[in-house]
């Protein structure tokens, strides 16, 4: 359990003697949020439709497999669209960088490699997201982009807003960095265009719920089995993400016997974090699979999850960015019903 956890979802005295800095911190982006309104710094658009996925507190709530399912909403709708991220924990000397299935996490990040892998469509990671945005489309056929992360990176323009919530501990004590986990206050919400709750949602926002009952073995992708199958018996359950109760609760709820191995966001793992000396099956999630695929053992397993979202909010998604895109002259192709967005042809991101 890190600082945050500790201290920074609910009241303690901790939190309590921090608030001080809180209410400057929560001043301090406020006053960048209204400069960047009233155009006293100074935000760009790319030409495109920018869609931003992001959330105001720090950790991880759900917003990449939901990036994922917007891919393949967008293609079933006849959208083309391509992903910009910053990278996070990437170590690349030179920015922007081009990222395939077969890129270097420790180089363009972790969950850009896990979205190419997933979605298989262009994606360009960089720190400056404008400057990736603008790469992606030069360089690829894309119509539309989506920033995987960025709600506080508001020198890219945006058309629409998403933030994601975790349903279960919300936004904590509900105090901005340091005293609590918020990037930004919660008043923050009433200005994006959606809210998502992942996992349960309460009045205005919209449910996402996180599902994934399959494992598939890291050393033969080609191998797989039902959660099910790993319940003769107990596992070691290894989570680097920003919740890793969140994946823990996933595999109670298949009822699986667990021993819990949990470690920091975007952790870079090492042989040592997930060979134990008790022979049982080793359960990760799929992010924390893209970083230790090379020296996994034979029971290494990895739990991939699909986003399902709420029909409706699907609806007004698309028909919000349907009038965005007639504005800028954005034509899209006939889509085709259904999930099945893997049957569309892909573009080639072979560049790295």
């Amino acid at each position: 359990m890190n600082w945050l956890d500790r201290h920074g979802y609910s009241l303690n005295l901790v939190a309590v003697l921090l608030w001080p800095l809180s209410l400057l911190f929560g001043v301090a982006v406020r006053g960048r949020r209204l400069l960047y309104k009233h155009g006293l710094l100074h935000s760009e658009a790319v030409g495109a439709p920018v869609v931003v996925v992001g959330n105001i507190s720090v950790g991880g709530t759900g917003k990449t497999p939901l990036v994922a399912r917007l891919v393949e909403l967008l293609r079933e709708t006849g959208y083309k669209p391509g992903i910009v991220s910053r990278g996070y924990g990437g170590q690349s000397a030179e920015w922007p960088r081009h990222v395939t299935v077969d890129s270097d996490p420790s180089q363009v990040g972790d969950e850009p490699v896990m979205l190419a892998r997933r979605c298989r469509c262009p994606i360009v990671v960089d720190p400056d997201r404008v400057a990736a945005a603008r790469v992606l489309l030069e360089t690829y056929d894309c119509n539309v982009v989506l920033s995987d992360d960025g709600l506080q990176h508001y020198r890219l323009r945006r058309d629409i807003e998403i933030a994601v919530i975790c349903g279960s501990r919300r936004l904590g004590n509900e105090a901005c960095l340091p005293a609590g986990p918020l990037r930004e206050p919660p008043s923050r919400l009433r200005e994006v265009d959606f809210v998502i709750g992942n996992g349960a949602a309460r009045g205005g926002e919209y449910l996402m719920s996180l599902r994934g009952e399959t494992a598939v073995n890291l050393n033969d992708p080609c191998v797989s089995s039902a959660l099910t199958g790993f319940r003769h018996g107990t596992v070691h359950a290894v989570a680097g993400i920003g919740d890793p109760g969140r994946f823990f609760d996933h595999l109670r709820h298949a009822r699986l016997r667990l021993i819990e191995h949990p470690f920091p966001d975007h952790h870079r793992f090492k042989p040592e974090d997930i060979h134990f000396r008790q022979d049982l099956p080793v359960l990760m999630t799929e992010k924390d699979a893209i970083k230790c695929r090379a020296f996994a053992a034979e029971g290494c397993w990895c739990v991939p999850v699909d986003a399902w979202l709420d029909p409706d909010f699907e609806e007004h998604f698309l028909k919000r960015l349907a009038a965005i895109a007639l504005a800028k002259g954005i034509r899209r192709e006939r889509g085709k019903p259904g999930r099945g967005a893997g049957t569309h042809p892909q573009p080639d991101v072979s560049r790295e």
